[in-house]
Order: structure tokens, then C-alpha cells, then sequence
């Protein structure tokens, strides 16, 4: 036993190249082992090695067969480890990464050339009562110091700060491994080295530990959890399957985040997907078969209830530029029983689509740049639906988009079009605004605006058919009218808009480029005069025409009662109302294609099934059709409680929108806002209505403050107004009864709105 203790210590004192020289004597090395012997520079093998918990024999026989059984062992497990992306662990990992923290003061006891023989952490290693160094610190930084001091400064420097994955600590390291940025004084850039992490799965280095977590989540959702360097896609089992309108997809996990998935599906959009779809329903029952476009496929949802609703009408195109996006489109595809044609070539061009043979239950799956597509291929159908901003693909969607088609767009960039960031709104749109109460419809303008001047630029017009904004989107839909007098009339909408910043009171400004000797004439209230200072402010250049076309919409609503969509049948009443501007209690529900299609001008003409003639769409109304400024809806909306009076309790906001009427001004509901109310009516002759109807408010027989009423309104009136008001109750009543009401909830995008209102 002495003998052996006394070989041991010799051992120790040779230097890493006698030992090698001595290793060399015994046996012939192999190739594997020039491969891991090569590792001292701070990054080990992990491969599972042999326990030596027994004492180190120093006969050469011993050692030869230890170290065979080693490399046999070690080969096959790293031959495993690339053949077998499955294994526990990645192939390769830094010495910062470890199992216990026991593993890693187990590195203090080695050498610089014996980290290799340290990697396993079943290797007995014999506790000496000496300085030892840090191994993830550089000797400037933290000197040799004894066992209990490097166990606290290991504990509490590197173990408490590491990120866990899957039993393994990755630690943070202050090795010179990460390359740093040459300090002001060159001669310090030594002793200020870096800390940082090392990735177990992709060997990158990140400083940060709240990035390191971040960086570690995003390999974990794209799947890349098993190997290093290799992609591996999420297994099978963890995909969820999602079914909206009879449409099963299948997505990946978190894939209502879209910076941590690529195949992006979120469920609070569903609204959204039934407008559009019934617009192109609508378009679908104009002419046959149509060619329409999913620019942003993602899971392919969208493109999916297109074909397995609409069937032989629709020719489905699924676009999108990520590769995983699309091969989860073409699983999603299987999954609902739907052929697939493949095509990511820029340069098939019409030639794609060109047979109209196919099959109806065959969507085409395309992976390429939605503007290169856009530019390439002619469609009578264009959905955009991009992560932001839409303005980006503006020229490229009106560059081939056939006569009287449809361009529909999705922008998410609330922030910036709900004047929460004034800067990007002016950097996107061009485009000056500020916070008002009828945010949201000036959002919807702004956009249009941007679709207006895109589609003039290739000499096109619009006709807005739809315009919505809820909380998450805004949805615009136009039907495109070619020719340079189309895209005339459309830029002379765009104008400016004159805002008074005290009353709320709004006018768009004169058409003409005279400059006025005082454009507060313009606006209908007198707070410039009564107010110091400045108090208007110009807003836009916004869209000034209509938002809706209600013949469009009326057709909408019926095909959503024709395929079921029951959350999108509240929304098209309150729009058609809106567009009307008139109440639900005036609503009617009569077939909207038993009446001529004043509104589109446009004939159907089926000419045989799935064939198409260029004549098939034959204009039945005048070239240049100006519809009549009365049959518009006013622009813009007042919010009943932004302008009600203290210390007075206003009516309900059905009653007041039959006061409005009865007093002669044209009055509606908005989706825009649930207490908003869109009348042509000034803001003067709003406020004299609501103080009319409005009863004081009674505390302990007392009311709350001062009643102001205006000029010639007695009090007799009010108390008198009040119970007028219970017939009326009882109509509303009635309406409800008969489905016609004001009561719809539509998930957490559309608010609940109560019919007691």
C-alpha cells in the first residue's frame, strides 16, 4: 500500500508532457484519443465515462486496461451521442456546466492538464489541504486560496446566479472566453474581463442572466432542446391541435406569443377572420372562381376555411417566407384533408396557377417574400396580415390586384395608430395626431389614408366597403376601381383635420389651397375667442369619405347567418346601423340580393363551371359615381360621458339617441365605442340635448352641485321628459325580445354592451 501511495505522489509530480510522453511508451494512441485529449482550453468532453471511485494501480497492465475500456467506452458514446440526437445531454459542454456543486469544486483539485480526467463526476479525486484556484475565475481575478473559502466563493459567486436546464447549472464564467470591447486604457482590458454563460445546446456566450433564460426558452420552444448544433423540430405529442369554424390546426407551444414561435395563431383574432372571410364570401357570389391570396399564412388557418368553405369558388394561394411556417401549413393542410402544391420558385409567375383543372380541395403553398409574390402573380383577393405595420406591402398588393377586387388589411400597430407613440404614426403614415376621444375611428382613417395614396400611385382607386377598430386591430377593407379618374376622386379625400383641444369639437378643413386668414373659423365652437392661447391643433392628412358601404355589409351579414358565424352577426348589425346611421330598433333583415347592387356595380355572370371569360364582370352604373353627401354617415363620433354635466345623471343612451332623432338630426351607435354616438348633430345642440334630459343628482334631498341649464329650458321640461321615456323602454324591450338587440358579447375584443344602456 506504501509502494502505491509513493508511485501516486510520483505521478503528481510529473509534468502534463511526462505524463503524456509516459502514456505514449505503453500504448499506441488512437485517433479518438488525440481527439479528447485536445481540451484544454476550457471546453471538455461530456461523454459518460467509467466509475473510478477504486484506487489508481500504477502496474502498466492496470493502466493499459483502464484506458482501453475508457476509449472503447468513450467512442461509442460520442458515436451514439451524433448519431442519437435523443440522448440526455448535449455532445459537448463548457466546465461552467455542471450537475452539482459538488462537480464543480471537484475541478479545483485538477491540474490545467488534467481537466480531462476530470470531467466525470464519479472520479474519485483525493482532498489535499492546499490553495486551490478558482476554475471559472482567472487568476487576477480570484488567487488560490483554501478548500472552505473556495466553497463559499463557488456557492455564492457562480452557483446561486446559474440558469438550470434540465438538472444541469449552467454557471456564470469569467474566463477569458467571450472576445470584450478594448477598453479606453488597452492595458486594463485584461484585468476587466467579462462574466458571462455558456449556452449547453448552441455554445453561445451571453452576458446577461435574464437574456441567458431568454435564450434558453426560445431553443426550447423551436424544439432545440436535445443536441448541439442540430435543429431538432418539436416532437409530435406536443403540438396542440386548435379547431376554429370547423378548421383543425396544429400549433406549436406558446404560439400566442409570436416572439417565441415561428407558426404564429392567435385566438383572440377570431373576429377578425370571420369579417374578412365574409367579405370574401361576398366577392366569391360576384364572380367565379376567384384567385385569392393569404400573404402571411403562418399556421394557415385563415387560407384554410377559405377552401373548405367556399370550395370550387376560391383558388386558395398560402404564403409565407419562414420554412417552418410552411411545413406547418402543408401538415395543417393534411390535417383537414386538403391536397397540397407546393411552389417557392420566384419565376413560375402566372404560369402557377394557369390551369383551371385543379382540384378544389388542392391549396397552393408558396414560400417566398409577400411582395415578390405580390409582384409576380395576379390575384382578385389579397389579405395582409403582417406582425405591425401593413404599409410596407401597400405598393406591392395594388401593383396586380385585378379590376373591382378586394385588398383587406390587418394592422396591428395599435401603439402607434392610437396616438400612444405620435413618433412612429408620423415615421409609418406620415400621418400628425394626438389622443382624442374618437381615437379609434381616426385610426381607421389614417389607414386608409395609407391605402388611398398606395393605391393612387399605381393609378387606382378605392371604395372603402369596411372599416373596424377594436382593441387589438384594425381591419380595412377596399374594393379597388382601376383607372387614373378612380384615383383622383380617391386623393381628393385626403385632407386635413382641424381639432379644438377644449371642447373636442372637430371639422375637416375646406377643400382649396388658399391659406385662410383664420382657419378657427372653420370649427363650429367659439373657444378660440372665450379661451387664451392657441387651441386647435391640425391632425392628418386623414381619409374625410365614407367608412362603410351598406350594401356590402347587408351582404356580409347574410353570408355569416348562411355559414354560422355567430360572433361576427352582432358586429355586421352594429355596422350596417352605423353606416345607415340609424338605430337597431329600425333594423331590417330583408335579403340583401333581391335589391340591385347599386353599391358595387357590378353584375354576376356564371359562364360554366370553373371557367372565367374577361367579360364576366360588366359595370351597370356610370364610370365616375358620386355617391350623395346625404347618404353618408357623419364623420366622427361624441362619447355621451366625456360630455356629460356634474352633478347631473344623463339619460340612458338609448333614449338619447331617440331624443337626438326626434329633434331632427340623423343618430347612431358606433362599434367604435360603446357610449359613443355618431350624429350630425354640433357638439353645441349635443350638449343643449343631453342637459335637457338630464335629472339632477340627489343626495340626502340635496343635490351634489349647482344645476346650469341653458337659456329657455325649463325645469317643468325635464321632470317632464322623464317619464316619456317608458314606451320607449318598452320598444327597446320588444326589439330585444325579437333578436334584434343591443346586447352581443364577442370575446375579449368587443365590448359587452348592455341593452339597460
Amino acid at each position: 500500500m506504501a509502494a502505491e501511495e509513493a508511485a501516486e505522489a510520483s505521478l503528481a509530480q510529473l509534468s502534463p508532457e511526462g505524463r503524456q510522453l509516459r502514456r505514449e511508451d505503453d500504448h499506441e494512441e488512437t485517433p479518438e484519443d488525440c481527439g479528447e485529449t485536445a481540451a484544454l482550453n476550457g471546453v471538455v468532453v461530456s461523454g459518460k465515462m467509467k466509475n473510478n471511485n477504486l484506487d489508481v494501480k500504477v502496474t502498466e497492465p492496470g493502466l493499459e486496461t483502464e484506458e482501453k475500456g475508457m476509449e472503447e467506452e468513450s467512442a461509442r458514446e460520442s458515436d451514439s451521442s451524433i448519431l442519437d440526437v435523443s440522448s440526455d445531454y448535449p455532445r459537448e459542454k463548457h466546465i461552467s456546466i455542471q450537475r452539482h456543486l459538488v462537480d464543480l469544486e471537484k475541478l479545483a483539485d485538477l491540474k490545467e492538464g488534467e481537466f480531462l480526467m476530470g470531467v466525470s463526476k464519479n472520479t474519485h479525486l483525493a482532498a489535499k489541504d492546499e490553495k486551490k484556484p478558482c476554475p471559472l475565475c482567472p487568476e487576477e481575478k480570484f488567487r488560490a486560496c483554501y478548500s472552505h473559502k473556495l466553497h463559499r466563493h463557488l456557492q455564492n459567486l457562480h452557483w446561486k446566479v446559474s440558469v438550470e436546464f434540465e438538472g444541469y447549472r449552467m454557471c456564470i464564467c469569467h474566463l477569458p472566453c467571450r472576445p470584450v470591447k478594448p477598453n479606453v486604457a488597452g492595458d486594463q482590458t485584461s484585468s476587466k474581463m467579462g462574466a458571462h454563460y455558456h449556452c449547453i445546446i448552441c455554445s453561445a456566450t451571453i452576458t446577461r442572466r435574464t437574456d441567458m433564460i431568454g435564450h434558453i426558452n426560445r431553443h426550447v420552444n423551436k424544439g432545440e432542446t436535445e443536441s448541439r448544433f442540430i435543429t431538432v423540430p418539436a416532437p409530435k405529442s406536443s403540438r396542440e391541435v386548435v379547431k376554429e369554424s370547423a378548421t383543425d390546426v396544429q400549433v406549436l407551444p406558446n404560439y400566442s406569443t409570436p416572439q417565441k414561435t415561428d407558426s404564429y395563431f392567435n385566438p383572440k383574432m377570431k373576429l377578425n377572420r370571420q369579417l374578412i372571410f365574409c367579405a370574401l364570401a361576398v366577392l366569391a357570389e360576384e364572380r367565379k372562381p376567384i384567385e385569392c391570396l393569404d400573404a402571411f399564412g403562418a399556421t394557415g388557418i385563415m387560407g384554410l376555411q377559405w377552401a373548405k368553405h367556399l370550395r370550387t369558388s376560391v383558388k386558395v394561394t398560402i404564403n409565407d417566407c419562414n420554412e417552418n411556417s410552411v411545413t406547418m401549413i402543408q401538415e395543417n393542410c393534411h390535417l383537414n384533408k386538403m391536397k397540397v402544391k407546393l411552389n417557392t420558385k420566384e419565376e413560375d409567375g402566372d404560369e402557377a396557377m394557369g390551369d383551371g383543372e385543379e382540384n378544389a380541395d388542392t391549396i397552393e403553398v408558396t414560400r417566398m417574400d409577400a411582395n415578390v409574390i405580390m409582384h409576380l402573380r395576379s390575384f382578385d383577393f389579397i389579405h395582409l396580415d403582417p406582425f405591425g405595420t401593413s404599409v410596407n406591402y401597400l405598393d406591392s398588393a395594388f401593383r396586380n390586384v385585378r379590376n373591382l377586387g378586394i385588398v383587406s388589411l390587418t394592422s396591428t400597430d395599435v401603439s402607434s395608430l392610437y396616438a400612444k407613440a405620435q413618433h412612429i404614426a408620423l415615421r409609418h403614415y406620415g400621418c400628425n395626431i394626438v389622443r382624442t376621444e374618437y381615437y379609434k375611428e381616426l385610426a381607421a382613417r389614417i389607414v386608409i389614408a395609407a391605402v388611398t395614396r398606395a393605391a393612387a400611385r399605381c393609378n387606382k382607386g378605392v371604395d372603402v366597403l369596411l372599416a373596424v377598430a377594436l382593441e387589438h386591430f384594425v381591419l380595412v377593407v377596399v374594393r379597388v376601381l382601376r383607372g387614373p379618374t378612380p384615383a383622383d376622386d380617391s386623393a381628393k379625400k385626403i385632407r386635413y383635420l382641424i381639432h379644438c383641444q377644449w371642447c373636442e369639437e372637430r371639422i375637416f378643413q375646406k377643400e382649396g389651397n388658399m391659406v385662410e386668414e383664420n382657419p378657427y373659423q372653420q370649427l363650429p365652437c367659439d373657444c378660440h375667442g372665450s379661451m387664451p392661447g392657441k387651441t386647435a391643433v391640425v391632425l392628418g392628412p386623414l381619409w374625410s369619405g365614407a367608412l362603410f358601404n351598406t350594401g356590402f355589409l347587408r351582404r356580409m351579414l347574410f353570408e355569416a347567418a348562411q355559414y354560422g358565424l355567430d360572433e361576427a352577426q352582432p358586429l355586421l348589425k352594429t355596422l350596417v346601423c352605423e353606416a345607415e346611421c340609424t338605430t337597431l330598433k329600425h333594423f331590417t333583415t330583408h335579403s340583401p340580393y333581391d335589391e340591385n347592387k347599386q353599391d358595387t356595380g357590378v353584375t354576376r355572370i356564371f359562364c360554366g363551371p370553373g371557367k372565367r371569360k374577361s367579360e364576366e364582370v360588366i359595370r351597370t352604373t356610370p364610370k365616375r359615381q358620386k355617391p350623395e353627401s346625404s347618404a353618408e354617415h357623419p364623420a366622427f363620433y361624441y362619447n355621451i360621458h366625456r360630455h356629460s354635466i356634474k352633478g347631473m345623471n344623463m339619460p340612458k343612451l338609448n333614449k338619447f339617441l331617440n331624443y337626438l332623432s326626434e329633434a331632427g338630426y340623423r343618430v347612431s351607435r358606433t362599434h367604435f365605442d360603446p357610449m359613443g354616438v355618431r350624429t350630425n348633430a354640433p357638439l353645441a345642440q349635443f350638449k343643449t340635448v343631453l342637459m335637457k334630459y338630464s335629472t339632477p343628482t340627489y343626495t340626502g334631498g340635496q343635490a351634489e352641485g349647482p344645476v346650469h341649464l341653458p337659456e329657455g329650458v325649463l325645469a317643468g321640461e325635464q321632470i317632464q321628459a322623464a317619464p316619456d321615456g317608458k314606451e320607449e323602454d318598452a320598444e327597446f324591450l320588444e326589439d330585444d325580445e325579437s333578436g334584434v338587440a343591443t346586447d352581443y358579447v364577442v370575446t375579449a375584443d368587443y365590448t359587452t354592451h348592455r341593452a339597460a344602456e
